[in-house]
């Protein structure tokens, strides 16, 4: 009898194992060719940059749904979009010149990591059809160790915090 439930114990466990595996399977980001997009996609991009070039394109999951995650060139500018599979475009980060973060950002960010440089900085916007509205900044950093880190900073630049947490 022990033998049995130990059995259907570690039967149960694999299954739970495996199921796992495959559900992290679906999250990791597939790269594809830019003219290998859908067109729906494709049409997405050129209907809002239309002399974009493409610098990567990837497909992965996100809650389930199918999201294309754009890196982008546009009139000299780094863009990135994520565009479900049916062309429906629901954010856009631009590159802005961190001159134009509001007063105070640099400071605040330098508190939390000193002696960092700001290498890059991307203003992140939820789309709604054709309207932009800006959520916060992704501020690409370079810690005083020389890491490359990602950190999140509040569109009043008051509040700064590490991407994903």
């Amino acid at each position: 009898m022990r033998g049995i439930l130990v059995s259907l114990s570690l039967t149960a466990l694999s299954a739970i194992v495996f199921v796992a595996a495959v559900g992290l399977a679906d999250d990791k980001a597939e790269k594809i060719a830019p003219d290998k997009l859908p067109a729906k996609v494709a049409d997405a991009i050129k209907a809002r940059f239309p002399n974009a070039e493409i610098t990567s394109a990837e497909k992965e999951k996100e809650d389930g749904k199918v999201v294309y995650d754009i890196e982008l060139k546009h009139d000299g500018r780094k863009y990135e979009m994520d565009i479900l599979e049916d062309g429906t475009v629901i954010e856009i980060e631009k590159e802005i010149d961190v001159n134009k973060l509001p007063e105070g950002s640099v400071k605040t960010i330098e508190e939390k990591f000193p002696k960092c440089k700001i290498k890059e900085v991307m203003e992140v916007n939820k789309v709604e059809g054709k309207k932009e509205t800006p959520i916060h900044y992704e501020v690409t950093i370079e810690t005083a160790e020389k890491k490359s880190k990602e950190v999140i900073l509040s569109l009043d630049g008051k509040s700064v915090k590490d991407e994903g947490k």
